[in-house]
């Protein structure tokens, strides 16, 4: 099985765009164990806002103005709901 893209949109969004890409892919991207690739990102003024993704190497993780942080990837839909309610916060 190839790399499936299961969503991509980049669109505005306030004063910034979001950009959302998702596939499903054969094998785990280590070090994770699901079989997601994903990066979905908040950008304003060329600045990532909020982002998540799984780098290979680096695994699930979060960034929030400048700060990185571990994120505990459960699924696509808890995924989206963490993100826009994080850009959310940035955008009241």
């Amino acid at each position: 099985m190839k790399a499936k893209l299961l969503q991509k949109i980049k669109r505005a969004h306030a004063s910034g765009t979001v950009e959302i890409a998702i596939w499903q892919v054969p094998e785990p991207v280590p070090p994770c164990t699901h079989r997601f690739k994903y990066r979905v990102v908040y950008i304003v003024e060329s600045v990532r806002r909020v982002g998540y993704d799984n780098e290979r190497g680096k695994g699930d993780h979060c960034h929030n103005d400048g700060l990185e942080s571990p994120y505990q990837f459960i699924g696509v839909a808890a995924l989206l709901r963490d993100f826009w309610r994080d850009v959310n916060n940035k955008t009241g």
